[in-house]
């Protein structure tokens, strides 16, 4: 058996600068997002504020050179470095280690969670 230490996403490719997509990382829902620059981010797919699992469906944009998402719900920023809402810094979203390997998408498992199985069989 092997833990599982970072989830493959999708293809690099695939992601279309400044639109964000929904992705499950064994139980986590992440909103991902690639930026004009090439940069992509992985952010928690729950908007604080209402609840609801559309943070992949915000608005990308910048506050000067702070690359941001907006929640398409009530309309509030978040920074995709730290996820941090710039209209209340008292709230953000949890952020997520992203890596590409070779031309894919990878999230690194957060340290924090246990998770079940996150455990594969490797077969020789």
């Amino acid at each position: 058996m092997s833990v599982v230490t970072a989830f493959v996403v999708c293809e690099y490719d695939v992601l279309l600068p400044e639109r964000g997509v929904a992705a499950l990382a064994g139980e986590l829902q992440l909103a991902i997002f690639r930026t004009h620059a090439g940069e992509v981010f992985a952010l928690g797919n729950q908007d604080p504020f209402s609840g609801a699992n559309v943070m992949s469906r915000g608005i990308v944009g910048s506050r000067g050179e702070v690359p941001t998402v907006a929640s398409p719900m009530f309309k509030q920023v978040f920074d995709l470095r730290t996820g941090e809402c710039l209209d209340d810094p008292s709230v953000s979203l949890p952020v997520y280690e992203v890596e590409i390997v070779d031309g894919r998408v990878m999230v690194k498992r957060p340290g924090w969670w246990g998770g079940e199985g996150l455990e594969t069989s490797e077969h020789g």
